[in-house]
C-alpha cells in the first residue's frame, strides 16, 4: 500500500506566527525541526500500519523546509519550489490515500495562521463556493481517484476537513486562540495522537471515498487590492470581474484550475505598494 503526504508548517504543533515558518525569522529553524519530526511520526505509524511506500511532499512556501538528513530514512521526499502541482506534486491513481499534516484553515477565517496560498488572497471560490487550501488540493486528490484519508493541524483546520470530507481522521494537534496565538499540545504529545490517529485513519479507509472535483469548474480569486487583481489578470483567458478584485477563470479540469491558481498567485506576488 502506497500513502502520500502533504507537509504544510502552519498547522503544526507548538507554532503560533510567522516567525517560525518564515525563513527570513528567527524562530524558523526550530520550526522545521519541529515539522520533520512530526512528519515522522506519520511515516513511522503509516509503516507500522503495513504501508510499502511513503511519499511525502514539502508543501510549505518555497518547499524546501523538511531536513532530509532527519527524514525517516525509508520515505522518499519531494522538496523544491517549480513544481506543476505544488502542494499535490507527485501523487497519481497508484496510491492508496493522502494525509495532510500541518494544514490550517482557508483565508478569511478564523484559525492560527489562516491563508490562501499567499496573503494577497482574500478568498478563493470553486464554482462560487469559497474553499481553501484543503479543499482545493483534495479536489485534486479525487481527481486521481484518491481520498483524503487524515487531516493534521490545528482544529479549524480539523473542522473544515471534517465538513467538506465525509468519515475522515482529524488530528488537532494545537488550538486556535487567534490568528497569531494557540493552545498547543507538545511535540511528543502531538506525536502520540498522531500515531494513534495515523492508525485510526488507515483502519478507516474503506469508509472515505476521493472527493469528485466539479467538470469544467470555474475558479474565482479574490485579491486584497486592485493592483493584485491586475497582475493576476495578465493570465491569459482570466476576466476581471468590473467594480471588484474577484479574477475569473473557466478551466477544463480541476487540474488546470489549480495551475490556474498558482499561475494567478504568482502574478500577484509581483505588486507593490506604490
Amino acid at each position: 500500500m502506497k500513502l502520500y503526504l502533504s507537509v504544510d508548517m502552519e498547522g503544526i504543533s507548538g507554532l503560533p506566527d510567522y516567525t517560525y515558518v518564515d525563513y527570513r525569522e528567527h524562530n524558523y529553524e526550530r520550526g522545521r525541526k519541529i515539522m520533520t519530526d512530526e512528519t515522522n511520526y506519520v511515516i513511522e505509524a503509516a509503516y507500522n500500519f503495513g504501508c510499502e511506500e511513503i511519499l511525502v511532499n514539502d508543501s510549505h512556501s518555497k518547499m524546501n523546509n523538511i531536513l532530509i538528513d532527519q527524514l525517516h530514512p525509508d520515505a522518499h521526499l519531494i522538496t523544491g519550489e517549480v513544481k506543476p502541482l505544488s502542494m499535490m506534486q507527485g501523487l497519481d491513481d497508484s496510491f492508496a490515500g493522502v494525509f495532510f499534516v500541518g494544514y490550517h484553515a482557508r483565508a478569511g477565517s478564523f484559525g492560527v495562521m489562516s491563508h490562501a496560498m499567499i496573503h494577497a488572497v482574500r478568498n478563493f471560490y470553486l464554482n462560487d463556493k469559497p474553499i481553501g487550501e484543503l479543499g482545493f488540493n483534495a479536489y485534486v486528490a479525487g481527481h486521481f481517484g484518491v481520498p483524503v484519508l487524515m487531516v493534521a493541524g490545528d482544529d479549524q483546520a480539523a473542522l473544515e476537513a471534517e465538513n467538506l470530507i465525509p468519515n475522515i481522521t482529524t488530528a488537532a494537534v494545537k488550538e486556535s486562540i487567534s490568528r497569531s496565538s494557540v493552545k498547543s499540545l507538545t511535540p511528543k504529545k502531538a506525536g502520540e495522537l498522531l500515531t494513534e490517529k495515523v492508525t485510526q485513519a488507515l483502519e478507516n479507509r474503506h469508509n472515505v471515498k476521493p472527493l469528485i472535483p466539479p467538470e469544467n469548474p470555474v475558479l474565482e480569486i479574490e485579491f486584497n487590492n486592485h493592483g493584485q487583481a491586475e497582475w493576476a489578470n495578465l493570465m491569459p483567458g482570466t476576466e476581471l470581474a468590473p467594480g471588484t478584485t474577484i479574477v475569473r477563470y473557466k478551466a477544463k479540469n480541476i487540474v488546470e484550475a489549480y495551475q490556474a491558481m498558482l499561475v494567478m498567485t504568482e502574478l500577484a506576488m509581483r505588486t507593490t505598494f506604490s
